[in-house]
């Protein structure tokens, strides 16, 4: 069994924009070398909103250095972005952003969310660049909720979807500079599953809705993580309640992390310079 590190309770919550309630529910300011490669994850809502004419959201914003992954559960998010790229993900989606060497970006919630309302949740996670892929070009990958395989798991305990990385033999489609695996997960009421994950590898398990009981011993409920040693590869968990939960696991990047804002690199000097470049316009523009 992985070693339980430590149960780490939400903070209150914060806007960003004002469109996207969140708690950050980790960060490499507090975690950093415990949940490398995963950098931050802010878990927006469940909120609900009422209609409106113009559309919430966040303003243009640059990131370099890292990617960011936003996983939809309600609600829909039009996105576009100084690459010309742009688009609608709803439940279900994946939106995974290679920010690289630096791009403009802007989130709104759509157009049809805006005029109908409705629930949002959404989780968005920061994934870590090694230094040598810093500065590849921006591109992103739009994962649509029929591209994700859906696995059961043994005895009917519920399902894993494999977003990235693989499960069972079943390869999920996102492409990423470090091997990792994020898997959505959804656990029946009283069902056990026990998962087999790479020794080695960082891993936090993020539950969104329900309470379970990790390795026999440790409650944790809606809006907490619990995060798991590199040793070890079993990890047990028991749903006393309908669970939604994220299981993250990746391979360790072990460099220098510095980040400022929308930028994470290995160094004070690197982010000076991304400083320089984003205010000279080396970002590029979003068009209008």
């Amino acid at each position: 069994m992985k070693t339980i590190l430590g149960i780490y309770d939400a903070p209150p919550l914060h806007w960003v924009g004002d469109g996207f309630p969140v708690r950050s529910l980790f960060s490499y300011r507090n975690h950093g070398k415990l949940l490398s490669p995963f950098l931050l994850l802010d878990y927006a809502g469940p909120t609900d909103f009422a209609p409106a004419e113009q559309p919430r959201g966040v303003e243009q914003h640059p990131h370099r250095g890292f990617e960011t992954v936003t996983i939809v559960y309600h609600g829909e998010v039009a996105h576009r972005d100084s690459t010309g790229q742009g688009g609608v993900i709803g439940p279900g989606d994946v939106q995974w952003m290679t920010a690289g060497s630096g791009i403009l970006h802007e989130e709104f919630h759509s157009e049809s969310f805006t005029r109908a309302g409705g629930r949002l949740e959404m989780v968005q996670l920061w994934v870590n660049l090694p230094a040598k892929d810093k500065m590849t070009a921006p591109h992103y990958q739009t994962i649509l909720k029929t591209d994700i395989p859906v696995v059961m798991l043994p005895e009917e305990a519920g399902i894993v979807r494999v977003i990235a990385g693989s499960y069972l033999g079943h390869a999920g489609p996102a492409r990423t500079f470090t091997s990792m695996n994020v898997w959505d997960l959804r656990l029946h009421h009283g069902k056990s599953a026990e998962l087999s994950l790479p020794e080695g590898w960082n891993a936090a398990l993020i539950v969104l809705h329900g309470t379970v009981v990790v390795n026999e011993k440790a409650q944790v409920k809606a809006a907490q993580m619990v995060s798991l040693d590199r040793k070890g590869e079993m990890l047990s968990i028991n749903a006393q309640e309908n669970v939604v939960a994220l299981l993250l696991s990746g391979e360790p990047i072990d460099e220098p992390v510095v980040g400022q804002g929308p930028f994470v690199m290995n160094s004070q000097a690197e982010i000076d310079q991304a400083i320089a470049d984003f205010n000279s316009g080396h970002f590029g523009q979003l068009s209008h």
